[in-house]
C-alpha cells in the first residue's frame, strides 16, 4: 500500500502531460516553487507592497498601537491582484512564462480552480494541519487517499503556539510518513511585530529548529522540509540538517521580506556549511504576481552562487526531495 500509493498517486507522469491540450514552446530551464498559497483576494490586505519591507523595523509604543507591518517607501511597490479571476490567470500566465511547477496550499476552492486551470501537474496541490481541532486524523486520511492531495503542508502550529513535536500533532504525521507523503512545516518569524499585529498567540521560541528533534526521532521515514528555512535561528538549522538527513529546507517569505543583505548572508552561510543540496525555491507566494519574478531574481543574480548550485536551488534539489524524475518536466530546445 505504502509505496503502491506513492507510485501511483503522488507525481509519477503528472509532469509534462498535455491531455490533448495543444504544448506551448518552452523557453525558459524549468523552475520549482514549492510555497505557493492559493487565497481568495482580499480587500482589507489589497495594499502594494515593497519587497524587502523589513529592511526597517524601528518598533512601537503600546500606548500608540501596532507597528507598521509595511513599508511602502519605494519607487516600484508590488500590485496585488484585484479580483480570484486576475491572480489565477497571473498565476497560470508565469507557470507558462517561467515553465514553473508549484506545490500548493490554502483555499481548497481556489486551490481546486488552479490545478483545473493550469497545465496538467503543473500545480500540486498540499494539505495542511496545524492543530488537532481543525480536521480529524480520519478525515486528513480520507483527503490523502482521494489522490487529490499529495503534501502535508503547510504544517504552521507557530501561529498558535504549539510546538511542531506537541503530540496532539503525531497521528497526522504518522498518516503522512505512513503514506510517504512529504510535509512542509513553518518554522521562522511572521514579520514585524506579529504578535503585536495580528497573532497574539504566535512565540518566535517555537520556530526553533531544534524543537523538530522529537518529531524526527518519533517518525524516522519521514521527509520533512523547513519552510522560511528557519530563519532567523541558522545555527539550529544547520545542526539540525548536519544530524537529519532527511531535512531540507525552502527559502520563502523571508527571501523578499528581509533585507537583501541579510537574505545572502543566510543562504551563503547555509551552502558554506555544505547544504547547497538541500536549499529549496519558494516564494511563499499570497497576492501579489510579481512575486514570483522578485524571488527569483535574488537566487539568480547572487553572485556567490555557481550556475549549479543556483540551478540546485531553483530546480534540482525540489526534484531529488519529492523523488521525481527531471525527464517529466519540459525543457528548452537546443
Amino acid at each position: 500500500m505504502k509505496k503502491t500509493f506513492l507510485l501511483l498517486l503522488l507525481f509519477t507522469g503528472l509532469i509534462g502531460q498535455t491531455s490533448g491540450q495543444e504544448k506551448q514552446k518552452v523557453t525558459h530551464l524549468p523552475i520549482f516553487d514549492i510555497h505557493v498559497h492559493t487565497m481568495k483576494v482580499n480587500p482589507a490586505w489589497g495594499n502594494p507592497m515593497c519587497p524587502w519591507f523589513l529592511s526597517n523595523m524601528p518598533g512601537g509604543d503600546p500606548l500608540e498601537g501596532p507597528p507598521s507591518f509595511q513599508n511602502l517607501d519605494c519607487v516600484d511597490p508590488l500590485m496585488p491582484a484585484t479580483s480570484d479571476e486576475e491572480m489565477q490567470d497571473e498565476v497560470i500566465k508565469r507557470i507558462h512564462d517561467f515553465n514553473m511547477t508549484m506545490v500548493a496550499f490554502g483555499d481548497p476552492d481556489v486551490l481546486r480552480s488552479w490545478v483545473k486551470a493550469a497545465p496538467p501537474g503543473r500545480i500540486i496541490p498540499g494539505i495542511g494541519i496545524s492543530n488537532a481541532t481543525s480536521m480529524s486524523v480520519e478525515a486528513f486520511r480520507d483527503s490523502l487517499t482521494n489522490g487529490f492531495y499529495k503534501v502535508m503542508a503547510e504544517v504552521a502550529p507557530q501561529y498558535q503556539g504549539i510546538s511542531p513535536s506537541d503530540p496532539a500533532l503525531d497521528p497526522y504525521f504518522a498518516v503522512a510518513e505512513e503514506f510517504h507523503v512529504p510535509v512542509g512545516i513553518h518554522m521562522g518569524t511572521g514579520g514585524n511585530g506579529m504578535t503585536n499585529v495580528s497573532n497574539p498567540n504566535y512565540r518566535a521560541s517555537m520556530g526553533n529548529p531544534f524543537l523538530l528533534e522529537d518529531l524526527l526521532a518519533r517518525h524516522p521515514k519521514m521527509k520533512i522540509w523547513v519552510m522560511h528555512a528557519g530563519y532567523p535561528m541558522l545555527e539550529e538549522m544547520i545542526a539540525l540538517m548536519g544530524y537529519h538527513a532527511y531535512v531540507y529546507l525552502d527559502i520563502s517569505g523571508f527571501i523578499w521580506s528581509y533585507p537583501l543583505d541579510e537574505i545572502h548572508y543566510y543562504i551563503k552561510r547555509l551552502v558554506q556549511a555544505g547544504f547547497g543540496k538541500r536549499i529549496m525555491y519558494g516564494t511563499d507566494f499570497m497576492l501579489w504576481p510579481r512575486l514570483f519574478e522578485t524571488s527569483m531574481g535574488v537566487i539568480e543574480h547572487a553572485q556567490y552562487l555557481s550556475e549549479d548550485q543556483k540551478r540546485d536551488i531553483l530546480f534540482n534539489n525540489a526534484v531529488r526531495f519529492f523523488r521525481m524524475d527531471p525527464a517529466q518536466f519540459d525543457w528548452p530546445e537546443e
